[in-house]
C-alpha cells in the first residue's frame, strides 16, 4: 500500500466523509450522493481514487456498486480510521453525515425507497430487493 495514497485520502474533506460513512457498513454510490448531496462523477472518482490505492473494496450486485473497508485493511489505514473515529467530534459535518445515514437506513428499511437490485446481505438495512429496471432510492 502507498503512503501518501493514504494520506492524500485523508487530506480530502470528501473522502475523510466517506470512509466516516462506510464505518458504519458498506454502501451504494448512490446512497453516498444522497447523504454527501454530491454528484455521481463526483462521487465515482473519489471511490475509484481510493478503491484504486487499496482504501476501498467494492463489488457489483447488476448495474449498482457496493464499497466497504476492507475486511483486513493495511495497518497504516486501521490505524488512521482510529485516528479518524477520534477526531470525529471536532468536524460538526461527520455528525450531519451519520444523521443523514440514519435517516437513510430508517427510510429504507420501511421500504420507502427504490432500490433496484437484491443487494449484499451485510448492506442491511439498504435497499429492498426491487425490479432491476427502477430507479435507486
Amino acid at each position: 500500500m502507498d503512503i501518501l495514497a493514504i494520506y492524500k485520502c485523508f487530506c480530502d474533506p470528501t473522502r475523510l466523509r466517506i470512509l466516516n460513512l462506510l464505518k458504519q457498513g458498506p454502501l451504494c454510490v448512490c446512497h453516498f450522493q444522497e447523504i454527501l448531496d454530491e454528484s455521481q462523477v463526483k462521487m465515482s472518482k473519489h471511490l475509484g481514487y481510493m478503491k484504486k490505492h487499496g482504501l476501498l473494496e467494492s463489488s457489483r450486485v447488476n448495474n449498482w456498486t457496493i464499497y466497504k473497508i476492507p475486511a483486513k485493511p493495511h495497518k497504516l489505514l486501521e490505524e488512521n480510521l482510529k485516528c479518524l473515529q477520534d477526531c470525529q467530534g471536532e468536524m460538526p459535518v461527520f455528525k450531519q453525515d451519520l444523521k443523514r445515514h440514519q435517516s437513510l437506513s430508517k427510510r429504507l428499511a420501511k421500504g420507502k425507497g427504490d432500490c433496484p437490485a437484491p443487494v449484499l446481505e451485510s448492506l442491511i438495512p439498504c435497499c429492498p430487493p426491487a425490479s432491476s429496471t427502477s430507479k435507486c432510492c
